[in-house]
């Protein structure tokens, strides 16, 4: 009779045993299905913005070249271009004053030089060999500003 009681103590806590673990594993299924759902969601949201922060910065880009091409353009008609370089450079001005209140002209001006000087060999391999000045005789002629740090200054020679 002990022997009996022993064995259904043990039979039910072995049935216990498999119920809670056949429980467990259901629910950890469940939630596993549930977390890929979620990490294929998230992934293909991820995925999107992607493509459209590329496809905006694609747009930004080509609206960029475009205004550059436009500039250039009204640049080549002789009284046309110097009213258009005026107006375009009065409109850079004005967006710099912006972000800068306290700025004047003169820190425009070096700040504008050291910039130019940063990408004048981009600027200069672009040009045709026959019109290209070199890139001493361009640095030459830009200021030199002390004040807003080492500006672009003509090399030693």
């Amino acid at each position: 009779m002990i022997g009996i009681l022993k064995l259904m103590r043990t039979t039910a806590f072995v049935s216990v045993l498999i119920v809670s673990l056949a429980t467990t594993a259901v629910s950890m299924g469940i939630w596993a299905i549930s977390l890929t759902a979620q990490v294929t969601t998230m992934t293909a949201s991820a995925a999107a913005a992607a493509i459209a922060h590329r496809k905006a910065i694609a747009a930004a880009v080509a609206r960029t070249k475009a205004k550059a091409r436009l500039r250039r353009a009204l640049v080549v008609l002789p009284v046309a271009g110097i009213a258009a370089a005026v107006a375009f450079e009065r409109q850079d001005f004005l967006e710099w004053k912006e972000d800068n209140p306290d700025g004047d002209i003169e820190e425009y001006g070096c700040e504008v030089s050291a910039l130019s000087a940063e990408v004048i060999d981009e600027v200069l391999q672009d040009l045709p060999e026959q019109v290209r000045p070199s890139r001493d005789w361009m640095l030459a002629r830009m200021p030199s500003c002390e004040a807003a740090g080492p500006g672009p200054e003509a090399p030693a020679g």
